[in-house]
C-alpha cells in the first residue's frame, strides 16, 4: 500500500471546533472594522480580521513579490469584479473600468492594465490602499459589483458568453440569474463602502447565507449547447464546469434540451504538505429547468451544513463528495427538497472546451468577434499589440458590448455586418493578430496561465510571464501549429485549471514546475501527477524552468512518432498510460536525469 498522510475532516463541525476564520465571521459579519481599517492610512496593510472579511467584498491584500524583504513589504491590493456569465458590459461601464485602471493600476514600470480571468471576472492589480474605497464605490454605482469576488461564498457564476446571441439556450442568463440569487447580502456592502443605495440593485430572492456564510469558496458554472451546420444540437463546455463545485449541463433528447444534469464536487486547488486533490465533479441528478433553483439551493445548503469548518484545507465540497460519496450527497439534497431526485446519466458528455475565437454569426444577423488575449492581460506594452488601447477604441467606435470568455479572452457582440471590415482594420492598426511580426500560433491561442508573480501572494513563481516565453520556445522547436494546450499556474491552487489541458504545469518553487499529464485539449479529462508504479513517488515534481520546453519537446516527439492517425496528444498519453510515459522519459537521454528520483507522494488522496 502507498504511504499516505491521513485525511481527517470534521464534517458538520460543532461550533466549539470552528477555526479562527469561522469565529471571525461569526464575530464580525460582513462589516467588522473593514471601513475603519481601510480609512486608516497610518499603515499600508490591514488587520488579519479585516483582510479575511474583505475577501467577500472582492479584494485580496497582496504585496510586490519582487520586494519581499522581511518587514519591508510593499503592500498592494487586488480588486475583482463579479461579472456573471462574463457580461455584457456596456460602453459606459467599459469606459469606467478603463478609466479606473488608467488611474490606479500602474505597475512598477508605470503601465496600467486590465486583467480578464478564466472565471469571467475583471481584476485590478497594483492598487494602493487609499484608492480601494473609491474604486469599489465607483464600480458599484455603475452596476458592477465586487461582492462575491472572493471569500467564503459562491464566486462568479460562469456561463457561455456567446450562446445568448447565437445559441439554443441562454446559459448567460442562467449565470446572471444565479449570480444574483447567490449574491451576498447587499446592505453591509452598501454601508461599508458608502454606496448610494438608489444606484445598486437588490436581488428579489437570495440564498440564506447566515453569519457563517459558506465553509469555503463555492464555484458554479453552466455548460451550453449549439447547433452545428446540419442543425444538430452539440454540447459546448467552454466553462469547464466539471472543475467546479457545482456544474450544470443541458441534457439533449430528440435534438431538444429537455433537462439539466447537475454535477457536484469538482475543484482544482491543492495544498502542498497537506492531503489534497484536484478532481472533476460527479453526476448528482437530472432536473427540469423549473426545478433548477430549488435544487441548486439545496446542493449549496448541504455543503453549508456538512462542509468542514475546523480544517480549511478540507472545507471544499469535493472532500464531502469524495469521502461520503455522491449517493450520500444526493440523499442529503433530497432531505432538504422533500422529494426523490432523478438519477443522472453517467455517460452524458458535457462537451469539449470551445474557445470562441474569431468571427461568429449571431442569430439576429449581426456578428460577434472573439479576441484572443494572452493570459487575459489587456496592456499596451505586449508584443501582441496595444490591446488596452485597442479595446477602448473598439468600444467607443462601434455599437458593441464587451464580454469575457471562460478562457480569459475578450468577446465583442452585436456588430453590424457593414462594420466588419472597419473593425478588422482597427484590429490590425493596433497590432492585434501578430506577435513579433508573426501570426499567433494555434498552440498559443489554446494555452494560458494565471497571474503568478509579482502580484499574487500565494504563488511561488512566474506563470503569466513564463507562458509566453515557453510558447516562444516551443514555436522555435516547430510545435506552434499543434492543436494542443498548455496551462500554467504559479502554485498548487491551480487557478487556470492547468491539469485539464494537454500539459499542466504547476508552480512548485521559484522557477520550478510540476508536470501533470493525461488531461486533454478539449477539457474532457482531469490531468494527474506522474505517480511511480508503487504510488510512493511523484516524477517531474520540480522541473527547472529552463528545462520545461525540453520535457514537452521530448513528449511531443514520442507522440509524433507513435500516435494513431488523428490522435491528440492527451488521448495518446491516456492510451499509453502514465507508467509507459514515465518509462519513455526515463529512457530518453534528454530527460533521463530529471527522472532519476521522485519526491514523496504522501499527500495524494487516492
Amino acid at each position: 500500500m502507498p504511504n499516505r498522510k491521513p485525511v481527517t475532516p470534521n464534517f458538520n463541525t460543532p461550533p466549539e471546533k470552528f477555526c479562527k476564520e469561522e469565529l471571525n465571521k461569526l464575530a464580525s459579519g460582513l462589516t467588522g472594522t473593514v471601513r475603519a481599517d481601510y480609512d486608516d492610512l497610518s499603515r499600508d496593510d490591514v488587520s488579519w480580521e479585516t483582510e479575511a472579511l474583505a475577501k467577500s467584498h472582492g479584494m485580496y491584500l497582496e504585496f510586490n513579490r519582487d520586494k519581499e524583504a522581511a518587514g519591508n513589504k510593499e503592500w498592494i491590493y487586488m480588486i475583482r469584479i463579479s461579472i456573471p456569465g462574463g457580461g455584457p458590459l456596456s460602453r459606459e461601464q467599459y469606459n469606467i473600468v478603463d478609466d479606473l485602471t488608467e488611474k490606479f493600476t500602474q505597475d512598477p514600470q508605470g503601465h496600467p492594465s486590465i486583467r480578464l480571468t478564466n472565471r469571467q471576472n475583471i481584476q485590478f492589480h497594483w492598487i494602493k490602499k487609499p484608492n480601494v474605497p473609491t474604486i469599489i464605490k465607483t464600480l458599484a454605482e455603475s452596476g458592477m459589483n465586487t461582492l462575491n469576488g472572493c471569500g467564503d461564498n459562491t464566486r462568479n457564476v460562469m456561463g457561455c458568453p456567446i450562446d445568448h446571441v447565437c445559441g439554443v439556450i441562454d446559459s448567460n442568463a442562467l449565470a446572471q440569474k444565479f449570480g444574483s440569487y447567490f449574491q451576498l447580502p447587499i446592505e453591509p456592502f452598501i454601508a461599508v463602502w458608502q454606496i448610494d443605495p438608489t444606484k445598486i440593485r437588490k436581488p428579489g430572492e437570495s440564498f440564506n447565507y447566515g453569519k457563517s456564510l459558506l465553509n469555503r469558496k463555492f464555484k458554479i458554472g453552466f455548460a451550453t449547447v449549439y447547433k452545428d451546420a446540419q442543425g444538430n444540437l452539440k454540447p459546448d463546455n467552454c466553462a469547464e464546469i466539471l472543475s467546479d463545485d457545482m456544474g450544470i449541463v443541458p441534457v439533449i433528447k430528440d435534438n431538444k434540451v429537455v433537462k439539466y444534469q447537475i454535477y457536484v464536487g469538482g475543484g482544482q486547488g491543492e495544498r502542498n504538505g497537506k492531503p489534497s486533490m484536484a478532481c472533476f465533479a460527479k453526476a448528482l441528478c437530472q432536473v427540469e429547468e423549473k426545478d433548477l433553483s430549488k435544487t441548486m439551493d439545496a446542493v449549496v445548503k448541504v455543503h453549508q451544513q456538512w462542509g468542514d469548518r475546523e480544517n480549511r484545507v478540507w472545507a471544499r465540497v469535493k472532500f464531502v463528495v469524495k469521502l461520503m460519496g455522491i449517493d450520500w450527497y444526493r440523499e442529503q439534497t433530497e432531505k432538504i427538497l422533500g422529494v426523490k431526485l432523478e438519477l443522472p446519466d453517467p455517460n452524458l458528455d458535457p462537451g469539449p472546451r470551445h474557445m470562441h475565437h474569431g468571427w461568429i454569426k449571431q442569430n439576429n444577423g449581426q456578428w460577434a468577434f472573439g479576441m484572443y488575449v494572452e493570459n487575459g492581460r489587456l496592456i499596451d506594452t505586449s508584443p501582441n499589440g496595444k490591446l488596452k488601447s485597442l479595446c477602448r477604441h473598439l468600444m467607443n467606435s462601434y455599437p458593441v458590448q464587451f464580454m469575457i470568455t471562460p478562457n480569459q479572452d475578450a468577446l465583442f457582440i452585436n456588430l453590424p455586418e457593414n462594420m466588419k471590415a472597419a473593425f478588422e482594420a482597427d484590429l490590425k492598426k493596433f497590432g492585434y493578430g501578430e506577435r513579433h511580426g508573426k501570426a499567433y500560433s494555434t498552440l498559443r491561442l489554446l494555452s494560458g496561465a494565471c497571474v503568478g508573480r509579482n502580484t499574487c501572494r500565494l504563488t511561488y513563481t512566474d506563470s503569466e510571464k513564463f507562458e509566453p516565453e515557453l510558447i516562444d520556445q516551443l514555436e522555435a522547436m516547430g510545435w506552434g501549429d499543434l492543436h494542443e494546450s498548455i496551462g500554467i499556474t504559479g502554485c498548487e491552487r491551480q487557478c487556470f485549471r492547468p491539469a485539464t489541458k494537454t500539459f499542466g504545469l504547476v508552480g512548485s518553487g521559484f522557477n520550478r514546475y510540476q508536470l501533470k499529464l493525461l488531461g486533454s485539449e478539449d477539457g474532457r479529462h482531469q490531468g494527474l501527477p506522474m505517480l511511480s508504479a508503487d504510488g510512493n513517488g511523484i516524477y517531474l515534481r520540480s522541473i527547472p524552468r529552463e528545462r520545461v520546453a525540453q520535457v514537452i519537446d521530448a513528449l511531443l516527439k514520442n507522440w509524433k512518432a507513435n500516435a494513431k492517425p488523428g490522435e491528440d496528444v492527451g488521448y495518446f498519453h491516456r492510451r499509453l498510460g502514465m507508467e509507459a510515459v514515465i518509462n519513455y522519459l526515463k529512457e530518453n537521454p534528454t530527460t533521463a536525469d530529471l527522472m532519476a528520483k521522485t519526491l514523496p507522494a504522501d499527500c495524494i488522496i487516492d
